[in-house]
């Protein structure tokens, strides 16, 4: 049986918004529930931007890797209440992400977050100019990269899809003027950390293989 346990009231609140933003993105999306070490529970999501996007609470979880019902587990958080929840069947095999090695990141840089929330911004009213077929920006909109920044011979490209991550799941807040996004890169993929979570994405596509 699937159980998920997280004692603290606001840890529950902070999940249950990351949850909410990404149901509310994709209706149909599933959360990928891990222990990433004793006492800590990390939730993953993939967007529709093809970037992922994650959060940490303190807790526990069991399985200690299972995927879930993004909706089964809102309702789990929001409705149902209480430290002990059941966040419903396991979905492992509609989880098709790869995800990134827990060790291995380097700090590039740090990212003062009214700048990122200005070009988000500016991003999404490019976005709703240029709709694609299927009603999201295009890939080629998306694929643009924005930021350059590099840490000695490590430079990492921020693609506009990832600042559209940042934006919809609700990670950023400009209203604290001191606050920073930071930037940490292995050599496979890329992360933005802000106040209310993470993205993160390959810094290079992965080859086809060849039979």
């Amino acid at each position: 049986m699937t159980e998920l346990r997280i004692p603290d009231p606001a840890d529950r609140e902070t999940l249950g918004a990351f949850v909410a933003r990404a149901v509310r993105l994709d209706g149909q999306t599933v959360v990928r529930l891990r222990a990433r070490a004793p006492g800590v529970v990390e939730a993953w999501v993939a967007t529709p931007f093809e970037v992922l996007a994650t959060r940490a609470v303190a807790g526990s979880v069991t399985p200690t890797d299972v995927t879930v019902s993004g909706s089964e587990l809102l309702a789990a958080l929001t409705v149902a209440g209480g430290e002990k929840m059941d966040p419903g069947p396991p979905r492992d095999l509609m989880w098709h992400s790869e995800l990134p090695a827990g060790a291995g990141w380097q700090r590039v840089d740090e990212l003062p977050v009214a700048v990122v929330a200005d070009l988000a911004d500016r991003g999404v009213a490019l976005a709703k100019d240029n709709v694609g077929p299927h009603g999201t920006p295009p890939a080629s909109l998306m694929d643009q990269a924005v930021l350059t920044v590099s840490e000695g011979p490590l430079e990492v490209k921020v693609q506009l899809r990832c600042l559209f991550a940042l934006s919809g799941m609700g990670f950023l807040d400009s209203t604290v003027t001191d606050d920073v996004v930071r930037v940490t890169a292995t050599d496979s993929w890329m992360r933005l950390d802000a106040r209310y979570g993470a993205v993160l994405k390959r810094r290079h596509a992965l080859l086809p293989l060849l039979f």
